[in-house]
């Protein structure tokens, strides 16, 4: 879609970019999955929430984020006891659409919380497969372990997001005639890695040992993951209800640099430094087509600098339905973006106060962007406990 590899082939996001606006600076609000999908929803940064790790399979119920009271002998700072529940108090794009007479299903990874913190809780009327692990259950490709969901009979080597696409089609064949909310996360391209082994040896054929996009795992799972995007395209088509539906393709954050599958790590965000769990633009710089019709011009391109917590805002904006009494939104509406007209805005913040163990590792810290600068904070990591920072 950016044109930095032909390993991974994405002819489906390809078609989808010819319909609308691709994005070259758009940020997801966390380095990591769960914060992330919380801005989505909600429109709230992560320091807002409190939900700035990926935690809500933990078994704690945590909805107020403190202070930590422990960390390594090396840690120059305490990291947050974070929250762990997305709580049900929060207006979220289901309950403002659900309002406005829209039905809303979700389907795929959730992450947020269990029950009573479900999607069924934040104003979806239908969840599938109702699962709030990080990953699918057991594996990508059937059987899987989830606990209310089976595979379909006679496809034993189903991928999960086959099995998704498919259910997400029937919730719009059923809403066809009356508007309707999908929220589809995608399980791909997150671990356990797996995939179809026919893809897999598709693409071990195609692998380039100089190449750092190498993984025919991963490419497997992307093409997945992109055949499923062409499903729903063609779903749309065949239902005449391209033009009058908005489509938004994201990334919650970048790609995985640390694992290790197929001898080399999943993916490279080259030319970006680093990858997900830093606040680097490889952490954090993402892939984002929005097609929507009558304000996007097909095959167009935006340098905008746009983040997670503004498709809420540009939503109630496009549509015009009202904002909640009393919400508050961290994130802006983008209409004038998606229309090429002038846009401009403060700056964008990337709170992520903890430091995962991985390549290009840094201290808790907080990012700002503004223009064309770039400026991190790392928590009382300078000399005496002060901060240090880092200006791009």
């Amino acid at each position: 879609l950016y044109g930095h590899t032909k390993f991974h082939q994405t002819p489906h996001l390809d078609r989808l970019a010819q319909r609308g606006m691709t994005f070259s600076r758009a940020y997801s609000a966390s380095p990591l999955c769960s914060p992330t999908r919380s801005a989505v929803l909600t429109g709230l940064s992560p320091a807002r929430t409190g939900i700035t790790t990926p935690n809500g399979h933990s078994p704690n119920v945590v909805l107020r984020a403190t202070a930590g009271t422990k960390a390594g002998p090396t840690s120059p700072a305490f990291m947050p006891e974070t929250v762990t529940r997305l709580a049900t108090t929060y207006p979220t794009i289901p309950k403002s659409l659900k309002a406005a007479g829209y039905a809303t299903g979700h389907f795929g990874k959730w992450h947020l919380g269990a029950p009573p913190y479900s999607p069924f809780q934040h104003g979806f009327d239908i969840d599938l497969p109702h699962w709030p692990g990080p990953g699918p259950a057991g594996s990508f490709v059937a059987p899987w372990k989830f606990k209310d969901f089976d595979a379909d009979p006679g496809q034993p080597d189903q991928h999960i997001e086959d099995r998704m696409a498919r259910e997400a089609v029937a919730f719009i064949e059923k809403n066809r005639d009356r508007p309707f909310f999908l929220n589809y996360w995608m399980f791909s391209v997150h671990a356990p890695f797996d995939a179809k082994k026919a893809l897999i040896e598709k693409h071990r054929a195609r692998v380039n040992p100089a190449d750092p996009q190498r993984s025919p795992t991963y490419a497997a799972m992307i093409e997945s993951m992109d055949d499923a995007v062409g499903t729903l395209l063609d779903a749309l088509d065949r239902l005449q209800l391209t033009e009058k539906t908005i489509i938004i393709f994201a990334s919650d954050n970048g790609g995985n640099m640390y694992n290790q599958v197929d001898g080399t790590t999943p993916t490279s965000n080259a030319p970006l430094r680093g990858g997900k769990a830093t606040v680097f633009e490889g952490g954090v710089r993402t892939p984002l087509v929005i097609a929507w019709p009558g304000l996007t011009k097909p095959g167009s391109r935006s340098d905008a600098l746009v983040q997670s917590e503004d498709y809420y805002p540009t939503l109630l904006a496009g549509l015009g339905l009202p904002v909640a009494p009393g919400q508050i939104f961290d994130g802006v509406s983008i209409l004038p973006a998606l229309k090429a007209e002038p846009f401009t805005r403060d700056a964008v913040f990337t709170y992520f106060p903890h430091a995962p163990g991985v390549p290009d590792w840094l201290p808790p810290a907080v990012a700002v962007h503004q223009g064309d600068w770039k400026l991190i904070r790392l928590f009382f990591a300078g000399e005496n406990g002060a901060h240090r920072y880092q200006l791009y």
